[in-house]
C-alpha cells in the first residue's frame, strides 16, 4: 500500500472514531432525556452496567469528576431510582454503588434496539477482522483516557 493511501485510510479511521464518538454521546443524551438524567449520568451508568459494583471513587475515576460531583452524580441516578449504594464487602465503611432492580427494567428498552443492531453489525465480521477491531477500540480507550488526564492536568496548571 502506498504511503498516500495509507494516510487516507487513517484520515478516514480517524474520522470515523470521532464520528462514532459523537454518536455515542449524542444517544446516550437521548436515553438520559427520557429517564431525566445528563449525559455524565449515562456514562457512569453504562461504566456500572459494563464494569459492574463500583466505589463513588473509582466512578470518580473513570469519569473524571470530583468527589464531590461524583456524589451528586450519584444522588441523581439513586433519586431516578436506577442505582443503589449498599455496604461494601471489602470496606465496611464504605459503599459501592449498585444497579437496582428497576435499572434491570428501565434499561434494556432503551438499549435492546442498539444492542441488536450492533451485534448484526459485527456478525458481518471475520474472526479476525472482529479481533482487530476488538485490538484497536481496547487500545483508543486507553488513548482516550490518558488524553483526557493530559486535558485535566491542562486545567490544573492554570
Amino acid at each position: 500500500m502506498n504511503s498516500v493511501r495509507k494516510k487516507d485510510l487513517m484520515r478516514e479511521l480517524i474520522v470515523g472514531t470521532r464520528e462514532n464518538s459523537i454518536g455515542a454521546v449524542l444517544f446516550h443524551q437521548a436515553a438520559g432525556q427520557i429517564l431525566g438524567l445528563n449525559v455524565s449520568d449515562m456514562k457512569c451508568l453504562d461504566a456500572i452496567v459494563i464494569r459492574g459494583p463500583s466505589t463513588p471513587s473509582r466512578l470518580a475515576s473513570i469519569t473524571g469528576l470530583t468527589t464531590g460531583a461524583t456524589t451528586t452524580m450519584i444522588d441523581r441516578l439513586e433519586k431516578a431510582g436506577l442505582v443503589e449504594r449498599q455496604r461494601n464487602p471489602d470496606d465496611r465503611r464504605g459503599t459501592v454503588v449498585v444497579l437496582s432492580k428497576q435499572a434491570a427494567k428501565k434499561l434494556p428498552p432503551l438499549f435492546d434496539s442498539m444492542s441488536r443492531a450492533m451485534e448484526r453489525l459485527a456478525s458481518g465480521y471475520t474472526e479476525n477482522e472482529l479481533k482487530l477491531l476488538s485490538e484497536y477500540f481496547r487500545k483508543l480507550a486507553v488513548i482516550w483516557k490518558e488524553e483526557r488526564y493530559k486535558l485535566l492536568a491542562r486545567v490544573q496548571d492554570r
